[in-house]
């Protein structure tokens, strides 16, 4: 990856992968967004966008959508092994950049995708003198 985005392997691409996360995948809401995520066996968190006709009826406005969810996405500290897939709702082609973050931000933190804030992996538990 080039720090510049999310690459390729961070993508998910293949018409299964979708289909196990719409199928199985645990699934929040919110006005501007839904969001489903499934564990993996991968090293690393992937992420899929669905930005439907719907949701925003030109070409040009679902791909603003879609960069701005990747955005979105790439600034949050997801933790790995996760598929995550965000489905578009009307509203999210009319919300301002801010209001996206916000909302992926609550729904990743609903579903426990975020790494811990300290980074010390304890989990907020005391530490034993032994």
């Amino acid at each position: 990856m080039t720090g510049q985005g999310i690459g390729r392997a961070q993508r998910i691409r293949r018409q299964r992968d979708f289909q196990a996360l719409r199928e199985q995948g645990a699934s929040r809401a919110h006005p501007l967004l839904v969001m489903r995520a499934i564990p993996s066996s991968l090293a690393l968190a992937r992420f899929g966008f669905i930005v439907s006709k719907r949701a925003a009826p030109l070409s040009v406005t679902r791909n603003r959508v879609r960069r701005r969810l990747r955005e979105a996405v790439r600034v949050l500290p997801f933790r790995d092994g996760w598929d995550v897939l965000l489905i578009a709702r009307q509203s999210t082609a009319d919300a301002s950049f801010d209001a996206l973050q916000d909302a992926t931000a609550s729904l990743a933190r609903r579903l426990r995708l975020l790494t811990p804030a300290d980074g010390s992996g304890n989990d907020g538990e005391a530490s034993r003198d032994a």
